[in-house]
């Protein structure tokens, strides 16, 4: 999981974030990762034209939209969720005319397949063909490489499923259409009353999105009092059994566990295996419904924070995304509202401006808008999103197992602190 998943209106004042004290701990981290981003040369600049959004007419140019993301690789299964509600999006955000004030929205997908000199390599392509707009990044990793691509061509970039901390206020042409781990986490601190003096331990991938759920959990529980540590291991790794027995010799009161990939069921496995199910209170993002079947009985055990299941929400949005992608032969799922999300990122941003990236990016700014998750709002300060956040727990196990919603958060509850725009 990269966990751990149009009705536009003028907006309000954006939300005060929560828990502000602990804005250091989140720049600290952001700092951090940009200061790692490979330097990626410019292949065409973007240039400002003279539309304000006005109906085009018959001559109007088309707008190109590039996606890329993992359409192969580890991360496929997200990046199709993605691909899927992108397409249906789209379709019910331009009233079915693909169309948005005369513009066609031309989208053309490239596969990173889990690669940011791929994504990176695509980027450039794309740009260089005239590409105002970037979606995608499944991997968080690729997206801090794709962020600093859009800033020196000034392009739009919205990212997808992606979840690190880092990209929320990395440059002003970056936007992110889902949600952030540090969302997950205060989702997660919701549930677990007070963590004075607690033991958590952080399970996770040795990755940077899994470092990113660590230094999350740090900010938030370890700033309530608990003694946070962690246990990583390598993406690619098959046996997980040390790493479970690990988890269980730290005898924590809590465990957090952050995992993405193919490797979730083994994961699970070894866990219950070695009896932390039950020695702990474990809680988790509730990832894709293929991975419901996973948890078996220990499922009732666990108390899940989630991103999005279907049926969560019960908005129209949610209602008509459903329907466009089962139409389409898809299965909505865990990251299927982060594509149809940045589908209305894109109407919104070509509304206000067909050429013009500056105008784009100030008319997606401090937007509020009904999304799939209910009301979400695009905070102007940093372009983190705001959203509703989940909590779940399984019933039935095997192939009956589903997801039965226990409380939606509003989104000014989960909000991460403000993080000054980095340019």
């Amino acid at each position: 999981m990269p966990t751990t998943p149009v009705n536009p209106t003028r907006p309000p004042a954006a939300p005060a974030a929560a828990r502000p004290r602990r804005t250091g701990a989140l720049a600290a981290l952001a700092a951090l990762a940009a200061g790692a981003l490979l330097a990626t040369g410019c292949a065409q600049a973007g240039t400002a034209g003279s539309d304000a959004g006005g109906d085009g007419g018959k001559g109007a140019a088309p707008v190109r939209v590039g996606l890329v993301y993992s359409k192969t690789g580890l991360l496929a299964a997200y990046g199709k969720q993605y691909a899927d509600g992108f397409r249906a999006g789209l379709d019910h955000a331009t009233h079915g005319t693909g169309k948005v004030n005369g513009h066609a929205i031309v989208v053309t997908e490239r596969d990173d397949a889990g690669d940011a000199s791929k994504a990176v390599a695509a980027g450039k392509d794309l740009i260089g063909k005239g590409a105002k707009i970037l979606a995608g990044s499944t991997d968080s990793g690729i997206a801090l490489q794709m962020a600093p691509l859009a800033a020196q061509n000034k392009v739009l970039f919205l990212d997808g499923p992606a979840a690190t901390d880092a990209l929320t206020g990395i440059n002003s042409y970056t936007f992110r259409s889902g949600r952030q781990s540090y969302q997950d986490t205060l989702t997660a601190a919701a549930m677990l009353g007070d963590a004075k003096g607690k033991k958590v331990t952080v399970l996770a991938q040795d990755s940077t999105f899994g470092k990113a759920n660590v230094d999350a959990v740090k900010a938030v529980i370890g700033g309530e009092g608990a003694k946070v540590s962690s246990v990583l291991a390598p993406p690619a790794a098959t046996d997980l059994t040390p790493f479970a027995r690990q988890v269980r010799a730290a005898k924590p009161d809590l465990v957090f566990v952050a995992w993405a990939g193919s490797t979730a069921p083994a994961l699970w496995t070894a866990l219950d295996q070695q009896g932390v199910l039950t020695s702990a209170k474990v809680t988790t993002g509730l990832a894709g419904t293929a991975s419901y079947p996973v948890f078996g009985a220990g499922g009732r055990k666990i108390t899940f924070l989630a991103h999005y299941f279907p049926g969560a929400a019960g908005t129209a949005a949610e209602k008509a995304m459903i329907t466009s992608v089962r139409a389409a032969g898809g299965t909505p799922d865990l990251f299927t509202p982060d594509g149809f999300t940045a589908a209305q990122m894109v109407v919104r941003a070509v509304e206000g401006s067909a050429t013009d990236t500056s105008v784009m990016v100030k008319s997606l700014e401090g937007w509020t808008f009904q999304g799939v998750k209910g009301e979400q709002q695009i905070r102007a300060e940093d372009h983190a999103m705001l959203q509703p956040m989940f909590q779940a727990k399984l019933t039935g196990s095997g192939k009956s197992a589903a997801p039965e919603l226990v409380r939606t958060l509003p989104r000014g509850e989960v909000a991460p602190p403000v993080q000054p725009m980095a340019g």
